[in-house]
């Protein structure tokens, strides 16, 4: 009898959904107007299957069909897809302000963090105020000067753990093999703790904010997981993946860590007198006050602590999946890696470390960066924008809450762009004003106008000197018997896109 009944209830629920999307549909009929091409989708579900596992890529695939502006409906949700520098530069420079809001998947409302979010936070006065506080603390050329050693420091220590690491297993008779990424994981979660926090999190060898780094990466395993309530808000309640109640068990511990560390420096704070104090950027959030009548008068303890923990996960995912993908093409292009040893020998040489006000006479390492960031952008779609009222663009009617996906993927293989798009050449940046400060259109892998990554800046800096520390350090070989020609590119889809298999790598001391 109870088998009869759901049943029942369930043939009901699915009648009422059909009846409802083609009333819909008739209503979309009665006002015919222009919608971009793309994929006739199935009944219900739409273009949700069309994506794949790697949907940048399917994308991608997809312009010779319907060209570089796609109109998908992913389950209940209206999507406009992006593919080319041409597009994305009408998009910015004209419709940036109709489409600054996010499109904020459900997973993250865990916790209410997406109200005290700037990444995927609403457009409106808070974001503003907490935009305009992260530009003061990351973006502006003095206070990036000022952390210049914590930097330095960090990835010292990275170069340390690595060397210790290889002696030890040849001291054991084996090669030396090495997970790459391991490393500048915590050498990139080290820096944002000492910005934010004034200390070092995780130690290579020792178990130190363990705890937290495990329940930072299932947050945001969770957070990259597709998610059929984000297409059908009616299984909201129902979560029928369970990635909302894994969200908010693993978004709570983090949480919970991140309020303990913040009540610890707090009370530091208070027996220290104030020449002794280290002032970082949970100092500046906590000291914020308004002097405007535009947002709150201060930011909540709730919102303190998500801004922290948004810097963990904007500052160390990122950047070390790009430092990864920029090795595995230079291990995959010798000519290449040889090119930069070769730049690094005659501008720093071999009798001291390489250092950020080096970084300007090192054309070629800025070139790699830049050819690294244009084929391996760490968020390929960028963070998805939401349209806050219907608007025209590109001769295309787009509804109020459209979801809009910028392919910055597809756009660096934009062939009206770039000459032999699918290869690696550094070269073509060499003498080309050409960067990735959001006024070039067809390289933005930290995307471009009101929602550009605040943290740019500073991943700059990260990248360009971490890069030339590895390689001015170390002689590299590729590990496990693989040669630049079967090194797998294959990619995996997360919060950022890495690796499918991590690079392995072994190493040898340079002599300086």
């Amino acid at each position: 009898m109870e088998c009869i009944f759901s049943w029942v209830v369930w043939s009901s629920a699915f009648f009422f959904l059909v009846t409802l999307i083609l009333l819909l549909k008739g209503k979309e009929s009665k006002n015919p107007r222009r919608k971009p091409p793309g994929p006739s989708g199935l009944p219900i579900v739409g273009n949700i299957f069309d994506l794949g596992t790697i949907p940048h890529q399917t994308l991608y695939n997809l312009i010779p069909n319907y060209g570089p502006i796609l109109w998908l409906k992913l389950g209940s949700v209206n999507t406009l897809a992006i593919q080319s520098a041409k597009a994305a530069t009408e998009f910015f420079k004209n419709h940036d302000h109709i489409f600054c809001d996010r499109k904020c998947p459900i997973a993250v409302t865990s916790h209410n963090y997406n109200q005290g979010s700037l990444a995927i936070g609403q457009y409106g006065a808070y974001w503003r105020i907490l935009r305009r506080i992260c530009s003061m603390e990351l973006l502006i050329n003095r206070r990036i000067n000022d952390t210049t050693h914590i930097r330095r420091k960090c990835i010292d220590n990275m170069l340390q753990f690595i060397e210790e690491d290889v002696a030890a297993a040849q001291a054991r008779g084996e090669s030396g093999e090495l997970n790459l990424v391991h490393y500048l994981f915590v050498m990139a979660f080290n820096i944002i703790g000492n910005l934010t926090l004034s200390r070092d999190l995780l130690n290579s060898h020792s178990t130190e904010g363990e705890e937290f780094f495990a329940a930072m990466s299932k947050v945001m395993e969770w957070a990259g997981a597709p998610n059929l309530a984000d297409f059908f808000p009616f299984l909201q309640r129902l979560d029928p993946q369970g990635i909302k109640k894994g969200m908010d068990r693993d978004m709570g511990r983090a949480m919970h860590i991140i309020a303990g560390l913040v009540k610890e420096r707090t009370v530091k704070d208070n027996k220290m007198t104030k020449e002794k104090r280290i002032n970082d950027f949970l100092d500046a959030v906590l000291e914020y006050e308004s002097v405007g009548k535009e947002g709150p008068d201060k930011i909540s303890n709730q919102n303190v602590i998500i801004i922290i923990l948004e810097m963990f996960f904007a500052g160390s995912e990122t950047t070390s999946s790009t430092l990864e993908w920029a090795m595995t093409e230079l291990l995959r292009n010798p000519e290449s890696m040889r090119k930069i040893k070769e730049e690094l020998d005659r501008i720093v040489g071999r009798n001291r470390k390489v250092e950020e006000t080096d970084i300007n006479e090192l054309p070629y390492l800025k070139a790699v960066v830049k050819e690294t960031l244009r084929l391996h952008p760490p968020i390929p779609l960028l963070l998805p924008r939401n349209s806050m009222q219907e608007t025209e663009f590109s001769g295309y009617h787009i509804p109020k809450d459209t979801q809009i996906f910028v392919n910055a993927w597809a756009i660096g293989r934009d062939p009206e762009c770039w000459v032999e798009p699918l290869c690696f050449k550094p070269e073509r940046f060499l003498g080309s004003n050409i960067d990735y400060k959001g006024q070039n259109y067809e390289l933005i892998p930290f995307g471009s106008g009101r929602r550009i990554c605040v943290g740019m800046s500073l991943a700059d800096r990260i990248l360009h000197l971490t890069i030339a520390s590895l390689i001015h350090t170390f002689e590299w070989e590729l590990g496990g018997n693989i040669t630049p020609q079967t090194l797998d590119m294959s990619e995996r889809m997360g919060i950022t896109v890495r690796k499918r298999i991590p690079l392995k790598v072994v190493l040898k001391k340079c002599v300086i």
